[in-house]
């Protein structure tokens, strides 16, 4: 069927804003799971975290980030030129859409990134370490390991990964797996949440203070990853265009269910109990590792990959408690870890993919981001400090960063 230059670009122009809204909305999301997987005292700081850093991503994405990630040489801050009239094509179709919703849909992209570090971190960090943090992370981090993926250049001039056959999406690597190593970093130099680990290697749980949030919050991810990796398709005009976005669609929610059911009985085995904290991340695991390539596997491919994410998550966080890095959310886990797993099931569906490519793609962001993260941290430790006396944080870091309390009634805050 015949469709007009202009309908289809007024087509895919909405697609990419609704698209846009549905992962904006994931910043919802992660605000009630990492709400609900933090003990009470902590819970107005954790929440003023997501809708400041939420705020910064959009600003620096718009100052420099956006132009560091697609300008290469020629970049100009402050989206220079692109709210004019010009159309964005898409490759691989003859419908376009306008620029700024292609830097609408991006920029929400990048706020994922740092709100996976929140909930790593969560508990004993100073809130504006953490939010200069989201500066240097949202501004120039994430946006220069983007110009080498989705951008498309060079790695520092030595070598392309795309032309290495590497292929991630919609972003477990660049997105996840590149929040996560900026969370490893952060909790490596941050150190563990005051008695969660004994001097005799004794792992004490220290529960979330609400499950119903932290299961409204993943609920929310779970429908805002339908535009994460069905916006990726960049385009929805066309027969063919609808086609791949109704199989991401299709294959995005059968991961999360495999990685839910997976998650669900492991626990079950290693524990004896059904454990919904691990339900709620094998839900993500699933998620995470589909988004690297959720248009080539059939269904039941994309719930055997989500299932693996399922069962690599349990084991993950198991392990990352053994070793004493301290992760209240398990993002490094679901994020990091499965993101790395998502990049590798990518070619054994996608035969425009190597392993060669997502192997050095995947090394290649881990260790930009890690890196350059662990520098930051470091320089923020020594200028301003970033963990909050011990003091503070037995009393909760809601009153002394934010003079609030999420729970005053059951916390026995002022009146």
């Amino acid at each position: 069927m015949e469709i007009t230059f202009e309908l289809g670009y007024a087509l895919d122009t909405f697609y990419f804003l609704i698209c846009g809204a549905l992962v904006m909305w994931m910043a919802a999301g992660f605000a009630m799971l990492e709400a609900g997987l933090v003990r009470a005292k902590n819970t107005t700081e954790i929440l003023t975290k997501n809708i400041a850093l939420f705020a910064i991503a959009c600003t620096m994405y718009m100052v420099c980030g956006y132009g560091i990630m697609y300008g290469g040489s020629d970049w100009v801050p402050f989206l220079g030129g692109i709210t004019g009239d010009g159309a964005t094509g898409v490759a691989e179709d003859p419908a376009t859409y306008a620029p700024s919703a292609d830097f609408f849909f991006q920029v929400v992209f990048v706020a994922t990134a740092m709100s996976i570090v929140s909930g790593a971190v969560a508990e004993r960090m100073k809130l504006w370490a953490f939010l200069a943090f989201a500066v240097v992370m949202t501004g120039f981090i994430y946006p220069m390991e983007g110009a080498w993926t989705w951008g498309g250049e060079a790695v520092f001039g030595l070598y392309s990964l795309g032309d290495l056959g590497f292929s991630d999406f919609a972003g477990s690597g660049i997105v996840h797996m590149a929040g996560a190593a900026a969370a490893l970093a952060g909790v490596l130099i941050l150190g563990a949440r005051k008695g969660k680990y004994t001097a005799d290697g004794k792992i004490n749980a220290i529960p979330g203070a609400n499950l119903p949030l932290a299961t409204l919050g993943t609920f929310i991810l779970w429908m805002g990853w339908f535009g994460f990796n069905g916006g990726s398709v960049l385009a929805t005009a066309t027969v063919e265009s609808a086609n791949a976005v109704a199989i991401v669609f299709m294959n995005t929610n059968a991961a999360a269910a495999g990685g839910t059911v997976a998650a669900l009985v492991v626990a079950r085995i290693l524990f004896g109990k059904a454990d919904l904290t691990m339900a709620l991340n094998g839900a993500l695991a699933g998620l995470v590792a589909i988004t690297a390539e959720p248009s080539t596997p059939t269904p039941l491919q994309a719930t055997l990959f989500g299932a693996l994410g399922g069962i690599l998550v349990v084991f993950s966080i198991v392990t990352l408690d053994k070793l004493k890095i301290d992760d209240p959310v398990g993002a490094i886990s679901v994020h990091g870890v499965v993101g790395l797993l998502g990049l590798i099931l990518v070619p054994f569906t996608n035969d425009g993919s190597t392993m060669v490519g997502q192997l050095v793609g995947a090394l290649t962001i881990f260790l930009w981001v890690f890196v350059v993260s662990l520098v930051v941290w470091l320089a923020l430790k020594a200028i301003i400090g970033i963990r909050v006396s011990d003091e503070e944080e037995f009393d909760g870091v809601d009153v002394s960063e934010c003079g609030l309390e999420a729970y005053p009634d059951f916390t026995g805050g002022r009146s």
